[in-house]
């Protein structure tokens, strides 16, 4: 039992849960949580994961772990509207309370964006313009091309791996997977920092912190995939992609994300598994042979085979 332990986050700060077991019912951690919080047992909301889903409070008699919840997991505790049975109050029954979390004005969540070997660049144009728009890869490849094509002392052929001008063919093709590089650039381009959380590593790579920019946007690499970061806000309102780089909040957010991540093996390690192409089922040794591969049949959605 005392090695059953929950981190919880409510609109008052982070907390900790201690004196449960994996087999107690969830009326206990109910209780629990409620003493803790101080949000009534009937107006608990609370979520799980990565991205975080809400937990069914409703089967009391259930046990902790039969709905998913381990020791180790952070909780997002929040308080919903207790709804009366009126027939005009139906589908207004999970309002979240409108004062937003202190320590967190929100969740930090991911966007899926397609595997098309252009994710990374439709990762930046989400976080820059709030929507998934693929047509922004094209005019990404040209302006990393140009900035390249304009520095051949600084792209050399020892930095960037080919000759320069063989580079600069290479990234405008639609198939060409982008990664550090590409990233530093549109960093300088754009004029802001971009984070990415390492998945596998659990490490956040700052492009543009030497620069010290204003604004910081995130995404996240699970090994061979890009996706973009979103904060949802707690009280309803509209989505945020770009952030304060003095907010340091959000760091320590993306930061306990990357764990999570990690801890929940949401990451392709492409340097110590066998991959399988999900579209053929072959299995593939390391990063380069699913790069190739992709490049070959244009298949881009890799698993791990367990050992």
């Amino acid at each position: 039992m005392a090695g059953f332990v929950l981190r919880v986050k409510t609109k008052s700060g982070q907390k900790i849960v201690n004196g449960l077991a994996p087999q107690d019912k969830v009326s206990q951690l109910k209780a629990k949580l409620a003493e803790l919080t101080g949000v009534p047992v009937a107006a608990l909301h609370v979520l799980v994961g990565f991205p975080p889903k809400p937990v069914d409070l409703d089967t009391a008699d259930v046990s902790i772990e039969r709905v998913g919840i381990i020791s180790g997991d952070t909780l997002i505790v929040e308080e919903k509207q207790i709804v009366f049975n009126r027939p005009n109050d139906f589908g207004r029954s999970h309002i979240v309370d409108q004062e937003s979390f202190i320590d967190a004005p929100g969740v930090l969540m991911r966007k899926v964006v397609p595997a098309d070997n252009s994710c990374l660049f439709t990762s930046v144009g989400y976080v820059l313009n709030g929507k998934v728009d693929t047509s922004c890869a094209s005019f990404m490849r040209e302006i990393i091309a140009n900035a390249v094509a304009a520095d051949s002392d600084e792209y050399s052929e020892a930095f960037l791996g080919r000759p320069n001008a063989e580079y600069c063919k290479w990234i405008l093709k639609a198939d060409s997977w982008g990664g550090a590089i590409e990233l530093s650039i549109l960093s300088k381009f754009y004029g802001l920092e971009i984070a990415v959380i390492d998945s596998i590593n659990a490490i956040i790579n700052r492009f543009g912190e030497d620069q010290h920019y204003a604004q910081r946007v995130f995404l996240i690499f699970d090994g061979i995939h890009y996706d973009p970061l979103y904060l949802e806000p707690l009280d309803g309102g509209s989505i945020q992609t770009i952030f304060p780089t003095e907010d340091e909040r959000m760091l320590l957010e993306a930061a306990q994300l990357a764990r999570e991540a990690r801890s929940s093996r949401q990451f392709t390690d492409v340097q110590k598994f066998t991959l399988m192409c999900i579209d053929c089922k072959i299995r593939l040794n390391g990063q380069v042979a699913a790069q190739q591969h992709a490049k070959d049949t244009g298949h881009t959605n890799f698993g791990e085979v367990a050992a």
